[in-house]
């Protein structure tokens, strides 16, 4: 199977070596065998000709926000409505999520309750325990698509895993991210998010340990992938 990885977003340069660009990160979540992944940097414009260019979709994070309006947002929602029209299986990670969410009919925004950085414990329907996945986000989805299902939640962000169909999956946080990546962002962005947020960031990775969330990823993919094929 081959994931095609739409990449919105770039990690800063002070910490590629170390912990990799965005499209490493999901390589390193996601690598089984059997697995092959290309990597387009939408965010200089560099796009897949079809959806069915690769097997299954994923789409990063990134620093810009949905409602920029650069000609490469407008661009790749016009490429994500395509590959949810065909059934491709799509699966949308924080900038990704938001994008998705908009492409398909809702909204993403800034955000008036402020950010949202380190670990962060999601309620999910069935689980016994809440889910703990790595955030780093102002803005999020404050209206769904239509017909989305809500599988994912918490107090501060309502919208924080979404289903749109039986091919389509969004997620606010980042799953790709390790607890050493996240302190290190906090350091690198600590001026963007401000002191406080940078250490209550660095101050919650003493709290637990992130949840593998890669196997709920790929589960949906092959999922996605048999309905796709019908």
């Amino acid at each position: 199977m081959k994931i095609g990885i739409l990449q919105t977003g770039q990690s800063p340069d002070e910490l590629i070596a170390e912990h990799g660009d965005y499209n490493d990160m999901f390589v390193r979540l996601l690598s089984r065998p059997g697995i092959t992944f290309e990597t387009y940097v939408a965010l200089q414009d560099d796009f897949p000709a079809r959806p069915s260019d690769a097997d299954a979709w994923i789409v990063t994070g990134s620093r810009c926000s949905v409602y920029d309006g650069f000609p490469w947002i407008t661009k790749l929602k016009s490429f994500l409505r395509a590959v949810h029209a065909d059934k491709v299986p799509l699966v949308g990670i924080c900038f990704g999520h938001q994008a998705i969410a908009e492409a398909l009919g809702g909204k993403a925004e800034k955000f008036s309750g402020g950010w949202s950085c380190g670990l962060e414990r999601y309620d999910v329907p069935g689980r016994n325990a809440p889910v703990s996945l790595l955030a780093w986000h102002q803005d999020q989805v404050t209206a769904a698509p239509p017909g989305a299902e809500i599988f994912m939640s918490s107090d501060f962000c309502r919208y924080a895993g979404m289903r749109i169909g039986k091919t389509t999956m969004t997620v606010q946080a980042h799953p790709e991210f390790t607890p050493a990546f996240l302190a290190a962002l906090a350091g690198a962005r600590r001026a963007v998010v401000g002191e406080a947020v940078a250490a209550s960031a660095i101050a919650s990775l003493s709290t637990g340990a992130p949840d593998d969330f890669a196997p709920d990823i790929l589960d949906f993919i092959d999922g996605a992938v048999t309905v796709g094929a019908r």
